[in-house]
């Protein structure tokens, strides 16, 4: 059985704990394990835990503060009132292809309307040609922008919500 929930602490280092261990040559993963937990504590982003058996096996990460690392400098991106950010979608591989995304991504828009945000944008790669289609196809159709980070092209979409 499968469960989208605002994640608890532990769920957030489960899932970071698994993160940091699928990614050991890669110091960034503390990095942003320490930012997405502090952005939790703090209450600048909420994440959201996909359980399998009461085990955290996804994740996506709802930015709230325009201050956050991800999104500083874009207020289009997230402006702390009205729009909000999708951020750190992750599902482990042998989860995949179940549809259980868009399970954990209906649970974070839930919760966005909420709280009274009226928008969500998205980033994806140019390259993913796999996510953009399943982004579009959750309603992320508006085009926002592009950019390039770390030598990759970025898109972003927005969701009015």
């Amino acid at each position: 059985m499968f469960e989208a929930v605002i994640a608890e602490m532990s769920h957030l280092e489960a899932l970071w704990a698994y993160n940091i261990r699928e990614n050991p040559d890669d110091p960034r993963w503390g990095v942003w394990r320490d930012e997405y937990i502090g952005y939790n504590i703090g209450g600048k982003a909420k994440t959201f835990a996909l359980l399998a058996s009461n085990e955290a096996v996804g994740e996506v990460t709802l930015i709230l503060d325009p201050s956050c690392k991800a999104v500083r400098g874009r207020p289009q991106l997230c402006d702390g009132k009205w729009v909000g950010n999708v951020n750190a979608l992750r599902i482990r591989d042998e989860f995949q292809g179940r549809g259980l995304a868009s399970v954990l991504v209906r649970k974070m828009e839930e919760e966005a309307r909420k709280i009274g945000l009226s928008a969500l944008t998205i980033g994806v790669e140019a390259s993913e040609s796999r996510n953009l289609a399943m982004y579009l196809h959750w309603g992320y159709t508006r085009f926002v922008f592009s950019e390039t980070d770390e030598g990759e092209l970025v898109l972003y979409y927005q969701k009015d919500l």
